[in-house]
């Protein structure tokens, strides 16, 4: 018999497992017609027992792309490309432009007294510098001066625009964004200034004196925005922090010294759909496997090391990027026995923990699964 659907079927019961026949083929044909469709023909396909990411793990070696992206510098403007940006495009997501998950990455590349147009969308985006001096942005009116690993928000319907100084020199940092999400839900929006720069409206670096020291906050501010007030976490002091933390803990067994960029008005992530973190490990530092309902692009800030990700090794050093897709065996390392290495990740634990479907899950020692609390 030519079967249509019996490759969905499964035995266990409770699961669809209904075989074809001439009659029921027919019977589907005519619900096909009245634009509809027999559940039981595809039940076991899109309720899985477990999340069956359609992302591939990849790493992209910053050598190997950085003379590509500086290349777009003579090819192309600013005012010519909107924002000149090489995308990193996972090889099993064709028909999206998306790192991994419904996460976009890319790397902008932006040359002295540059600025690109000031704009905004319904997607939230963030930036981690990788090089050069100089780079500034410019959201609602807060400009920041930006350097080496330093994180930057521009959370969705913020009017933002990037440039570098006159006085600086070629500048490249990593866009993440959460565009894939946005047009799968088919809820975004995009504006051009309509001056096409924004007025600087608050004292240079404002953000930070205001909300970037450790444990304080301006007193009596009354920040209701859905995003972080804080819209530049320096490099400086995000490093001191793991150097302290890492002196009085032992660390994590699945992410060594682990931190999460908060908002430091509520405790909570950076922004409403996407996250980020920082972890060190320590010298010879190797974390166990675990996997987690959430995606992941990694950025090496610091060193080097290694990731086993779905059972392949990955080698990274300073500047590379590499993904792990939800629902993924992962564990990392590092490769020197005297320095410590960083790993700086955005991700979509926000949304999966709003939405009540974040799990996480070790594997141990026999191969079995042990879920963490």
């Amino acid at each position: 018999m030519n079967t249509r659907f019996d490759s969905y079927r499964e035995t266990t019961p409770g699961r669809a497992n209904v075989g074809d026949s001439p009659d029921l083929l027919a019977y589907y044909g005519r619900l096909s017609e009245l634009g509809a469709g027999a559940l039981w023909t595809v039940a076991n396909k899109i309720e899985p027992w477990q999340p069956v990411p359609h992302s591939a793990p990849m790493i992209w070696r910053y050598l190997d792309l950085r003379e590509a992206v500086l290349r777009a510098l003579k090819l192309v403007s600013p005012e010519e490309a909107g924002r000149r940006v090489i995308y990193l495009a996972n090889p099993n997501r064709q028909d999206v432009a998306a790192a991994v998950g419904w996460l976009y990455s890319g790397l902008q590349v932006m040359a002295p007294g540059e600025c690109a147009s000031s704009h905004r969308h319904s997607a939230s985006a963030l930036r981690f510098i990788m090089e050069g001096s100089g780079a500034f942005t410019n959201v609602d009116g807060h400009k920041m001066t930006l350097g080496r690993n330093d994180f930057v928000l521009t959370p969705n319907g913020t009017w933002h625009e990037h440039g570098v100084a006159e006085n600086g020199t070629n500048c490249i940092w990593q866009d993440g964004l959460d565009i894939p999400l946005v047009n799968a839900l088919e809820a975004g929006f995009y504006e051009v200034h309509p001056d096409l720069r924004q007025a600087i409206s608050y004292p240079i670096d404002e953000s930070s004196s205001m909300w970037g020291s450790p444990g304080l906050r301006p007193a009596g501010a009354d920040w209701q925005r859905r995003y972080s007030p804080l819209l530049k976490y320096e490099w400086e002091p995000t490093y001191e922090a793991l150097c302290r933390y890492a002196a009085v803990y032992d660390g994590s067994p699945f992410d060594a010294i682990h931190m999460d960029y908060v908002n430091p008005a509520t405790g909570g992530p950076v922004m409403t759909t996407m996250g980020a973190s920082i972890q060190m490990l320590r010298p010879g530092e190797r974390t166990r496997a675990h996997r987690e309902v959430g995606n992941f692009v990694y950025q090496c800030a610091k060193g080097s090391g290694w990731s086993i990700i779905n059972g392949q090794r990955y080698d990274w050093s300073e500047r590379d990027i590499f993904v792990v897709p939800s629902w993924t065996y992962h564990e990392h390392g590092n490769s020197s026995q005297t320095e410590d290495t960083c790993l700086f990740s955005f991700h979509d634990l926000p949304a999966m923990r709003a939405l009540g479907l974040y799990r996480q899950e070790a594997l141990g020692e026999n191969g079995g699964h042990q879920p963490i609390t």
